[in-house]
């Protein structure tokens, strides 16, 4: 009896442990640990979703050269 007791208390235990770090991971952090907002190169998006777009192109076999 004392040994069922001792493993449900054990069991009780991880499973208040692990909610807390749940808890834990989903609180805001400080403000000094969020990143800075990135710049954005518009040309670089635009180059990116060009070549996106013919790639896409390319496997719907829309050209014969290819």
């Amino acid at each position: 009896m004392a040994e069922t007791q001792t493993k449900i208390a054990a069991a009780l235990a991880a499973v208040n442990a692990y909610l807390q770090e749940e808890d834990a991971a989903r609180s805001p952090g400080p403000i000094s640990q969020n990143k800075p907002p990135q710049d954005i190169s518009i040309w670089g998006l635009s180059g990116r979703q060009d070549m996106m777009s013919m790639r896409q192109l390319i496997q719907m076999k829309a050209f014969s050269r290819f």
